[in-house]
């Protein structure tokens, strides 16, 4: 009952807390990135509706400036691209983090069985089933 937690899975522990916060963080960013994707394609889209000559204002800062066509549609796609290659890096970071996490825990639940701690049941499996 007293059994003191040996310092190396004391170490696991807060790796696996830190992990998973980071891994929250990322998360929050990639769904920011996306809704900023969405947007822009969602404007890209629109913008392909109007005629070359309509006139078409831009938000910088406080004031709307005039721009055309032709502007407006060059600034959203590389906007779109910049989100698309930032979308990847978040999701590669992500996937390297949950696995990192599921190593660690791996390791505490194997040196938790080692030491004789009782061991909680595995998480059951997330996705589809």
């Amino acid at each position: 009952m007293g059994e003191e937690i040996p310092p190396q899975l004391r170490n696991q522990l807060a790796q696996l807390q830190q992990l998973r916060m980071q891994i929250e963080a990322v998360s929050r960013q990639r769904l920011q990135v996306e809704a900023m994707l969405r947007d822009t394609e969602s404007a890209l889209e629109e913008l392909e509706k109007l005629d070359d000559d309509a006139l078409i204002y831009k938000s910088v800062g406080e004031i709307l400036v005039r721009t055309s066509k032709e502007k407006a549609k060059a600034e959203l796609s590389e906007k779109k691209e910049t989100f698309d290659l930032r979308l990847k890096t978040l999701e590669r970071q992500e996937e390297r983090m949950q696995k990192r996490f599921q190593q660690i825990q791996q390791q505490i639940r194997e040196a938790l069985g080692m030491a004789g701690f009782e061991q909680a049941p595995p998480a059951p499996p997330t996705g589809g089933a």
